[in-house]
């Protein structure tokens, strides 16, 4: 694997998007609206991610997945019990927005999920 590869996983919350860059270990929280998610997006912009792996989660990522891909970001929404598998598969038992922030990187990371596509709008 090329150990220059970033991968950015997004924790996804109702209020609140948990970033981790993987693997220079940066993290960040921004609030779950329109303002934040752009100000994100240009922050992640310069990493040139090889893939942002967003949780499925009831639609809370909708907003971030829609911008990041009008910003022609590489996007892969993740199945979240295939996530905590893996997670639990690496001994990681507890859970907290960091960890899983973290967990879903190294989830991208080892497994290299295929990008998603959304359609038109």
């Amino acid at each position: 694997m090329n150990s220059q590869e970033i991968n950015v996983s997004i924790d996804t919350s109702t209020t609140q998007l948990n970033i981790h860059v993987r693997p220079i270990g940066y993290f960040f929280s921004v609030s779950n609206d329109v303002k934040r998610i752009k100000e994100a997006i240009k922050t992640l912009q310069p990493l040139s991610p090889k893939r942002i792996l967003l949780e499925s989660t009831g639609r809370l990522e909708l907003a971030f997945l829609c911008a990041a891909y009008k910003a022609i970001l590489p996007i892969v929404v993740c199945n979240l019990r295939q996530v905590r598998n893996f997670a639990k598969a690496a001994g990681r038992m507890v859970k907290t927005d960091k960890l899983d922030a973290g967990d879903i990187a190294r989830f991208g990371e080892a497994l290299r999920p295929k990008l998603s596509s959304i359609k038109p709008e």
